[in-house]
């Protein structure tokens, strides 16, 4: 099988007026393959578009390169458009597994789906919510009163994981965070760094009294009872990235950012 060339490129591009004008100049001066001949996707918008762009082409195991026309562009190499085949061809390629969520309802429906970035569980109402923490199989924290809780991936670690002041995890790195939202009790748990093998199991507790939402990206389901969480190894993202702008330079740069 030959070596990806990469000068069949498939085009996708965010709704954002910046985002449909990049496209549009990329079209135009190198043309765009479909889905099934290309070798390369090329994904034009922000980090939040970015996302959408894995979950859409999930199991396609299309390289996907992203070019930031959005805010943050964390998951994203710099605009441009000049050299873009070159720029494909030397790019560092980075694979990420996401992660599976199983939740449950007080209703007894079951509901999965795969998160790039993290699975959160948020109360639903004024009262705080309690939750059993169980790592494989293990009873670690029996009662932990919160805002909310979360698992994230090394990807998604520098997203909403960093503002609730979660650690850092640098890309490769076969590990996942465990990251309370505004924990009540205990005051002082700040959270654990779990192996990526790790199920992470979450219970709600009191339910009816304190009803909990269970979020994995896009994804949310209400009322939830019961949360189960890991790694999903069966599925691969593949990214490209410039070598001078790779996401694990990235996380390790704002590891040292004031």
């Amino acid at each position: 099988m030959p070596a990806p060339d990469y000068r069949r490129v498939a085009f996708v591009a965010g709704p954002g007026s910046e985002a449909q004008e990049a496209l549009q100049a990329l079209t135009a001066r190198y043309g765009s393959a479909s889905l099934d001949e290309a070798e390369a996707l090329v994904a034009l918008g922000g980090d939040g578009f970015m996302l959408e762009v894995l979950h859409a082409h999930i199991g396609r195991g299309l390289p996907i390169y992203g070019m930031n026309r959005g805010t943050v562009g964390f998951l994203l190499n710099e605009y441009g458009e000049d050299d873009l085949p070159e720029r494909l061809a030397r790019a560092v390629t980075v694979r990420l597994h996401p992660l599976r969520m199983v939740a449950e309802t007080v209703e007894d429906q079951r509901v999965e789906a795969i998160a790039v970035n993290e699975v959160a569980l948020f109360r639903e109402t004024r009262q705080a919510a309690k939750v059993r923490i169980r790592i494989d199989g293990v009873a670690r924290l029996e009662e932990l009163v919160c805002d909310g809780i979360m698992v994230a991936t090394p990807a998604g670690s520098t997203a909403y994981n960093l503002s609730a002041h979660g650690p850092i995890i640098p890309i490769g790195t076969p590990l996942l965070a465990l990251t309370p939202i505004s924990a009540f009790r205990p005051r002082r748990w700040r959270g654990a760094l779990l192996p990526h093998t790790a199920q992470v199991v979450f219970e709600v507790l009191e339910r009816d009294k304190r009803p909990v939402s269970a979020v994995a990206d896009f994804t949310e389901v209400r009322n939830v009872a019961r949360v189960t969480v890991q790694e999903d190894r069966s599925t691969v993202f593949t990214l490209l990235f410039d070598p001078e702008h790779n996401l694990e330079e990235r996380i390790l740069k704002e590891q040292f950012t004031p």
